[in-house]
């Protein structure tokens, strides 16, 4: 029995590798935040007050802030953005690419809320293969949302074309919340039973289509300031030299999130928090990285951080900002723990949905 069973595992490998030559890339540009857009213009504090969030900004020692829910705006403080094609012929949008939602929406043309008038909108009348479905949507982002109506349409990504893929064309865009968002619309790479409507996911699609030669896609978030060069989302396996190491595999513990349970989190030789075990997910749709307020209080005393109160700020003034955010994710989701940009880049991601498990390495710079 053991030179077959090493005459399988052979084989596996040589399928995995060959697999793994059959690779779909995706680049992702980096952008500037909308966090530092609106500060270049002066008008973060604004932007603040009109959401009724009580922000902190940080000073040049990294001081850093109380621990304030703001959902919405880790999604516009997302720097990592991709193209994809809608229609016959190719109607183009920037989006999100994010594991922590699970629907494609980009702006109709019959939108006539100010953020659809600053972004490019969907022309169902101009496309060949559109198919009208009609159903209702409705997406909440915490202090911003969304509605329209589903229709169906080819969607193109990097060469990968799903055809009859369902998708939100937003007509109700309401307040300031996505007028000055770098992207336009948000393609989610979540589980099935975290879609609005019942719509089937893209990469579901890809998958039962065929399209991938493995049911998984991978990220590297490159950690280079200028521009993130070399980043880039993959379908259908992933890229060894993207990090060094062997990938450490963490089973999902809930099929909506990509949920992972973590053991512990230490503080230098310390586990400060989670030491009989919590959940998380690994989330590319979220900047920082953040957990229970009180949590991340505590966090922030543990590594020096004070905070800034915003009206102190002076123009010219260089900031920095700690890389942890609290965000109070209540029972049932919650609490979680959220592993975002921050996380990724320095732990190349591998989301199989094959075997219901995350690979994390750390990541080559």
């Amino acid at each position: 029995m053991k030179p077959l069973f090493v005459l399988l595992l052979l084989l596996l490998l040589l399928d995995l590798a060959q697999a793994q030559g059959v690779l779909h890339r995706v680049p992702l540009r980096r952008h500037q935040s909308l966090r530092k857009k609106l500060r270049a213009q002066g008008q973060l504090s604004d932007f603040w007050r009109s959401h009724n969030l009580d922000m902190i900004e940080f000073s040049e020692s990294c001081n850093v802030d109380k621990g304030i829910n703001e959902p919405l705006i880790n999604y516009l403080d997302m720097e990592y953005f991709g193209t994809v094609s809608i229609g016959s012929p190719s109607q183009n949008f920037t989006v999100i690419f994010d594991t922590g939602s699970s629907n494609l929406w980009v702006p109709s043309v019959y939108c006539t809320s100010p953020a659809c008038k600053a972004h490019p909108v969907f022309h169902p009348s101009q496309s060949s293969t559109y198919m009208e479905v009609g159903n209702h949507f409705s997406i909440q982002y915490g202090t911003g949302s969304l509605t329209g109506i589903i229709g169906a349409d080819q969607v193109s990504v990097e060469g990968l074309t799903v055809e009859g893929q369902q998708f939100g064309e937003s007509v109700k865009e309401p307040g300031q919340t996505f007028v000055n968002a770098e992207f336009d619309g948000i393609l989610g790479l979540g589980y099935p039973s975290l879609a609005v409507g019942g719509v089937t996911p893209v990469f579901d699609n890809m998958m039962a289509q065929n399209l991938v030669a493995l049911p998984m896609f991978s990220v590297y978030l490159s950690s280079d300031p200028q521009g993130g060069s070399g980043s880039e989302l993959t379908f259908g396996g992933y890229d060894p030299s993207h990090f060094s190491g062997s990938l450490n595999w963490i089973p999902v513990t809930k099929q909506g999130y990509w949920q992972i349970a973590l053991d512990g989190i230490q503080v230098g030789d310390t586990v400060m928090f989670c030491s009989e075990g919590c959940q998380a997910i690994v989330d590319t749709g979220t900047s920082l990285i953040t957990g229970p307020p009180k949590k991340i209080k505590q966090l922030q005393e543990a590594i020096g951080a004070t905070p800034m109160d915003g009206e102190d700020l002076v123009d010219g003034m260089q900031f920095c900002g700690s890389g942890f955010q609290g965000l109070d994710i209540q029972p049932p989701a919650g609490p979680l723990w959220i592993l975002g940009d921050v996380f990724i880049r320095k732990f190349y991601s591998v989301f199989d949905r094959g075997n219901n498990q995350v690979g994390l390495a750390p990541a080559v710079p």
